[in-house]
């Protein structure tokens, strides 16, 4: 053999060698293989108006054609935490199993469960979508696709990323079959409205590929309780379309097969999570908004740190905040520390413009400062006492893994028993002097009266009243008396809201912080 043959044979075997000797080390270091750094393609939104007929064929059509796609997602692991159904009391995310505490170990343990949800190939890939709580904490995660009959035939996954305030997370399979999967197609969530017929594919109860059918019962529905974990408000797309325990993850979709929402949860009349009709949804849309994020494995989202108010913006409560119109949002509270409290912002401003974008309602402004990159500096038109001002907030980070300030609605212990007689306001609440112990704990000595107790289902109660809070200002001017606070509130007719500043003490007894609440007078 020539020296010229010989250096090219040993050149040749060495970068052979090392070809071999570098796949082992990234096997041992459980470095991704080439065929799973795959691209995600995100499916195309078909935004044409959602029009046709409904004929004899036209669920057995998409069940037929959309099936395929629709997979039972098999969880296994150990959690510190009890069931997600303990937060739920009557209010089910569906396929989780397991982890109770009656006649178990302490919550405080490790407790292994296992579980089985839904979920929906959104590329051909190897991507399936589904929710948070389906596949948190879990350590193994198993596919099964429609044709498999036997869970040994599942195929492995793994989280690519997760957001705890959309209930989404996005797996990849880690493994492929030998046939090629099936994607969905996505439809436009915003065009939704009460009455659209829907379909929901799932895995409830292991029965795998289960097609039920309903209408959209509403959308927009907005309630703390259907997202407790989080604590911010979603807006969801309820259905009567009979959806169980381990439907959570699966598609609902419109008349045309296009995926219009993540089933997400139920309300149930006990701990089976058994269906009554009330199910409800996270639009696609919302979801697809953080798809982008959930392939790089971390959503970012922006934050200013205040309360808003969920009390509709009508006519009167506009004409009370000075506004030409009914739109913006109130703010209820400013957190200590926050990008809020250093830009200037007040609680009672209500934010009409946030960089540029006019704000609708409480909703708006939540979803444009979400989307807003954290670190830029944003201007911000506001209306205070009827006046028109421009501030400038350095958007924060939201941390959605860390608990939420609680609400606007969060009530403290009731404090001890007034000595003196209160006084009934009409709007399901007490109110009583203030005392000198309480002016003192108030800054500049505000304050028109302490609010001795608080009707459960009144009107003060449905706002947020507690016990013990002091009550600034009503309708925008401040009050100074028992007397002051009766009169301004005895001036709203019945339908109208109130509109109060009142003054909380924190859970610790020093400091505390204003909250404007609205009392709809029935």
């Amino acid at each position: 053999m020539s020296t010229r043959k010989t250096s090219f044979f040993y050149g040749t075997l060495i970068a052979l060698a090392a070809l071999v000797s570098g796949m082992v080390i990234a096997s041992r270091l459980d470095m991704a293989p080439a065929s799973f750094a795959r691209t995600l393609n995100l499916p195309a939104t078909n935004t044409a108006p959602l029009t046709g007929t409904i004929d004899a064929t036209t669920f057995r059509n998409i069940a037929h054609e959309q099936g395929p796609a629709v997979v039972s997602i098999i969880v296994s692991g150990r959690r510190n935490s009890p069931d997600l159904t303990d937060f739920f009391p009557g209010l089910n995310p569906f396929g989780r199993r397991g982890g109770g505490r009656q006649g178990g170990p302490p919550a405080d343990e490790q407790q292994p469960f296992q579980g089985a949800g839904s979920g929906f190939i959104i590329d051909k890939a190897g991507f399936v979508l589904t929710n948070n709580h389906v596949v948190e904490d879990a350590d193994d995660i198993r596919v099964m696709l429609a044709d498999m009959k036997n869970q040994d035939d599942a195929l492995k996954a793994k989280v690519v990323g997760h957001d705890r305030l959309t209930d989404s997370a996005l797996l990849q399979l880690t493994e492929m079959p030998k046939e090629p999967l099936q994607a969905v197609k996505f439809g436009d969530s915003s065009q939704l409205a009460a009455g659209d017929w829907v379909m929901a594919i799932g895995n409830p109860f292991q029965f795998a590929n289960t097609v039920t059918v309903g209408v959209v019962s509403a959308v927009g529905r907005v309630s703390p309780q259907l997202n407790p974990m989080s604590g911010r408000d979603l807006e969801y797309i309820q259905t009567d379309a009979a959806i169980n325990r381990g439907n959570s993850g699966g598609p609902l979709l419109n008349i045309r097969g296009e995926v219009i929402g993540v089933n997400t949860a139920i309300i149930s009349d006990g701990m089976q999570g058994g269906n009554i009709g009330i199910g409800f949804a996270v639009p696609i849309n919302t979801v697809n908004d953080v798809l982008p994020q959930l392939k790089t494995g971390k959503v970012v989202r922006g934050r200013i740190g205040i309360g808003v108010s969920r009390e509709p913006m009508t006519q009167n409560l506009a004409r009370s905040f000075g506004l030409s119109s009914p739109t913006g949002a109130v703010v209820s509270s400013v957190e200590e520390d926050s990008p809020a409290k250093a830009a200037g912002l007040k609680t009672e401003d209500v934010i009409v413009e946030f960089n540029g974008h006019a704000i609708k309602d409480s909703a708006d402004l939540v979803s444009t400062v979400s989307r807003t990159t954290p670190g830029t500096s944003v201007p911000v038109k506001v209306v205070r006492d009827g006046k028109p001002m421009n501030l400038t907030i350095k958007v924060g980070e939201l941390n959605a893994d860390e608990t939420t300030a609680r609400n606007d609605t969060g009530r403290p212990a009731p404090n001890a028993q007034p000595e003196r007689q209160p006084t009934e306001t009409g709007f399901g609440m007490s109110v009583e002097p203030m005392t000198p112990r309480s002016a003192r704990l108030l800054p500049s000595g505000r304050g028109g009266a302490v609010v001795a107790d608080v009707e459960p289902g009144g009107a003060a109660y449905r706002g947020g009243v507690a016990p013990g809070d002091v009550i600034l200002r009503v309708n925008g001017k401040d009050v100074a008396s028992v007397d002051e606070v009766t009169k301004a509130l005895s001036t709203v007719s019945a339908g109208d809201s109130a509109r109060i500043l009142v003054w909380r003490r924190n859970d610790t007894g020093n400091g505390g912080s204003e909250q404007a609440l609205f009392l709809r007078k029935r």
